[in-house]
């Protein structure tokens, strides 16, 4: 026996919340976003009178999704076949007893949880708390005992006003007029049969709601029904409907069991705009975004547009469709508070560079990479670790295209100045002893050509000048012992 319950989904800004399977259709397959205009009327018509049972039981039947109201003739019988009944008691709260027993005798047939609504009770017998909770109060309001929901964190009945009493009714049960009170039941003679007895729930959280409330309960309970199947462009027209219902109440109820049915429409708006991103329709997502936020304006549409853009804009990214994501992000500036404008700015920055420097052929392209990233970590556009985990792979590959080009003295050289200007990380760092090793590499062969072709004077001026530009370098100190150790056996002219 409990209301079912249902909650906003979510999203991240890569990973959305998980929906259910069933994607909405792209394009044209926008739910309305406007309330059946009865909503308002019926809100109108309670806002400066009770409503009458007869209203109730038709706003019911409409909220059920019977708007034609096939099933009235069924409550109006029988409201008439309870007054004309013999046995009615005349207090009331016989009265509210014996209803009670007459919905379970004549009626209710079978529970069933998910079945919240009023005139499916009519075709088949089945009900849920809600539903039952509904019908119970129209028919005690027909014989003029005023009755209201009562909600909890996952259940609804009702009480009831006899007098200056107060008494709960557990409408799920046939014995579940006042709970914990011991009933007798008697045979035709009169004698003593037996006893019934529905033991008392201890409620440690519960909130009365208006007969209006009660049976907006079957909106919520259909929509959590919807979305659980992953049909939520469904579930939008009765989130609107249920906030027209409510909008005129002079006495809201307060209670975290009891969705705010504003607060509950933009849930409902939100997952059917996660559910297109979810089927990766994200542009469709940002059209019902600026459709749906226009109408119903709230502080997460900006959250909700910054996660659809952010996961177009990685979709584009991933195609090198750069100026495409650009102009997204230029159309849906104006809708982006300033911290997300920036990260999505970075996003595409970031990609942009990282696929520019990954296509650099030439020491020009080298030039313009390294131009552009310094570029962006001035303008605050990338953070300067990115900025410098980008530098380093422009003046890597800047240097492998210098030694190939002019030689490993050259990118040397453009490496150490870089180091000097730009600073040391560990990258640059073993690149340097790669480029010092293969300098060294460079000399020393130089150096062996010479030596072994006994021109010792040569070989000694080739190690002399690698040792001033690599000074205090082992191999190259161990070829000059070398060469000026075959200087002095040399023989003499």
């Amino acid at each position: 026996m409990r209301v079912l319950t249902f909650a906003a989904l979510f999203f991240g800004i890569l990973g959305w919340s998980r929906l259910g399977a069933q994607a909405p259709a792209a394009g044209g397959g926008f739910p309305g976003l406007d309330a059946d205009p009865r909503a308002l009327d019926y809100a109108r018509r309670g806002a400066s009178r009770p409503y009458t049972w007869q209203e109730l039981a038709g706003i019911a039947l409409w909220a059920s999704g019977d708007g034609a109201g096939r099933f009235m003739d069924r409550i109006l019988g029988a409201a008439a076949e309870i007054a004309a009944s013999p046995s009615l008691p005349p207090d009331l709260r016989g009265r509210g007893e014996f209803i009670l027993g007459y919905i379970h005798d004549r009626i209710l047939k079978q529970y069933s949880e998910r079945q919240t609504r009023v005139d499916e009770i009519f075709v088949n017998g089945r009900y849920n708390c809600v539903s039952s909770a509904v019908l119970y109060v129209i028919l005690a309001a027909s014989q003029g005992i005023e009755a209201w929901g009562v909600m909890t964190r996952d259940h609804a009945f009702v009480t009831l006003r006899a007098g200056k009493e107060t008494i709960d009714v557990e409408t799920t049960n046939p014995y579940g007029f006042d709970p914990g009170s011991r009933r007798e039941f008697h045979d035709d003679f009169g004698r003593l049969t037996g006893f019934a007895y529905v033991p008392a729930r201890s409620y440690r959280d519960r909130a009365d709601i208006s007969p209006l409330e009660l049976i907006s309960l079957i909106f919520s309970n259909r929509i959590a029904g919807l979305e659980s199947r992953g049909r939520y462009g469904e579930s939008v027209p009765l989130a609107l409907n249920r906030a027209a219902l409510l909008s005129l109440r002079s006495n809201p109820v307060s209670s975290p069991f009891f969705a705010d049915p504003r607060e509950d429409l933009t849930d409902r708006l939100l997952n059917f705009g996660i559910a297109l991103v979810r089927a990766g329709k994200e542009e469709d997502a940002l059209r019902w975004a600026a459709l749906a936020g226009e109408r119903y304006p709230h502080e997460r549409w900006e959250e909700f547009i910054y996660g659809s853009l952010n996961n177009l804009l990685v979709k584009l990214i991933r195609s090198q469709r750069f100026t495409e994501g650009r102009t997204a992000l230029n159309d849906w500036a104006s809708a982006l508070s300033r911290d997300n404008r920036s990260r999505l700015n970075t996003l595409i920055t970031d990609a942009e560079l990282t696929h520019q420097s990954s296509r650099i052929r030439t020491l020009r392209d080298a030039e313009a990479g390294l131009g552009a990233v310094n570029n962006a970590e001035t303008g605050r556009i990338l953070s300067p670790s990115r900025a410098a985990e980008m530098r380093t792979f422009v003046l890597l590959k800047a240097g492998e295209i210098l030694a190939a080009e002019q030689g490993w003295q050259k990118a040397l050289v453009f490496l150490e100045n870089a180091v000097k200007q730009y600073g040391r990380n560990s990258q640059l760092d073993n690149a340097l002893r790669v480029f010092r090793s293969n300098r060294t590499t460079e000399i020393h062969n130089r150096f062996a050509d010479f030596f072994n072709g006994r021109k010792y004077d040569e070989a000694l001026r080739v190690v002399r000048e690698g040792l001033a530009e690599l000074p205090g370098n082992r191999q190259l100190q161990s070829d000059l012992s070398r060469v000026e150790q075959a200087l002095r056996n040399k023989p003499a002219p």
